[in-house]
């Protein structure tokens, strides 16, 4: 007996499909799909929510200091002139970043093996390509979604039975983040 389901498909197709599934179960909270395919993608879910909710304290705030260019208005440097040659000035900027800690850092590493990136398409201006934003998953794993979970002890997931497919009568389900 495996101790997995094959789903139906080689094994780079069931990788392929079941991490786009988590992906975008993470991304929008819910998904619907057959059965099978949410009991597969449930516990690679859970794993990864136990793993953010594990991990989501596990950083140093450390104060960094950088130069940055000055810029006017239109956002161009400004420039003054030294000794008869035009040089940009810098301001220091101090800036309080938070630093992973490694097993944080690992464990947003395995969060990147399973997430597809993913991208934000605002709903006006859907042509241009310049407002896309790409989402950093593993940081709303540890910023919205740990702390949501961090007084439970598993059970993150939930699957509802919706009925039976028209095409196929596979039995469908809405599996989304409790």
């Amino acid at each position: 007996m495996a101790g997995y389901r094959k789903l139906g498909r080689t094994s780079s197709q069931r990788k392929a499909l079941l991490r786009n599934q988590v992906t975008a179960l993470i991304n929008n909270g819910k998904i619907v799909t057959t059965e099978a395919k949410a009991k597969e993608v449930k516990k690679i879910a859970e794993g990864l929510i136990a793993l953010a909710v594990r991990e989501r304290d596990n950083f140093d705030t450390v104060t960094v200091s950088s130069k940055v260019a000055r810029k006017d208005k239109d956002g161009k440097r400004i420039k003054e002139v030294v000794d008869g040659k035009k040089v940009t000035v810098f301001d220091t900027v101090e800036k309080t970043i938070k630093k992973d800690q490694p097993s944080r850092l690992h464990a947003r590493r395995l969060m990147l093996e399973v997430f597809y990136d993913v991208k934000e398409v605002p709903v006006e201006n859907k042509k241009k390509k310049s407002l896309t934003k790409e989402i950093d998953l593993p940081k709303k794993m540890f910023e919205e979604i740990a702390p949501k979970y961090a007084n439970r002890n598993g059970g993150y997931t939930r699957i509802v039975k919706i009925g039976q497919r028209k095409g196929d009568a596979a039995m469908e389900v809405l599996l989304e983040l409790v």
